[in-house]
């Protein structure tokens, strides 16, 4: 087995969802989801095959994020593993409408900061270990950075 990390490349203010399924059906049915949850949602959206012809299937509503959802697909070659890229979307307005799509298993992240996609590669394919995240932790905040928060959320329209 070998060890490799995937860089995901995208915009610094693009987010995404990186996720595994289990059937060809996820692409039609995070769709649907998508554009149920988020009337007018840009975005795209990519899923790696993992039987049969093993292709990057994809769909979306935005060309520039589909790309970007093909792209880091094939990057990731990780069977049954699919990408969402949102634009002027988080991923908290759509994240329990896919982890409520059936086909969907688990959320690896939900984020838009710098990810690095820890991948195992073996004889029969790939697979994703898990993610790295943004960067490493620097302290613990003081009521400086709580009044900070607090203030952002209500800036951002997430808290009243």
């Amino acid at each position: 087995m070998e060890l490799k990390t995937v860089t995901i490349e995208k915009p610094a203010d693009v987010n995404f969802i990186l996720g595994q399924s289990h059937f060809i059906k996820t692409v039609e049915d995070i769709h649907e989801a998508l554009v149920t949850a988020v009337p007018k949602i840009k975005f795209g959206l990519a899923f790696c095959e993992s039987s049969g012809p093993a292709l990057v299937r994809w769909s979306g509503t935005d060309s520039e994020m589909i790309e970007l959802a093909k792209k880091n697909a094939l990057a990731l070659s990780a069977g049954h593993s699919f990408i969402i890229f949102l634009k002027e979307c988080y991923p908290i307005n759509v994240l329990n409408v896919v982890k409520n799509v059936p086909e969907v298993c688990h959320i690896y992240c939900a984020t838009a900061n710098p990810v690095e996609v820890i991948i195992a590669e073996t004889s029969q394919g790939r697979g994703i270990l898990g993610v790295i995240d943004g960067i490493k932790t620097k302290g613990i905040e003081g009521e400086k950075e709580i009044q900070e928060r607090k203030e952002f959320l209500r800036k951002i329209g997430y808290k009243l």
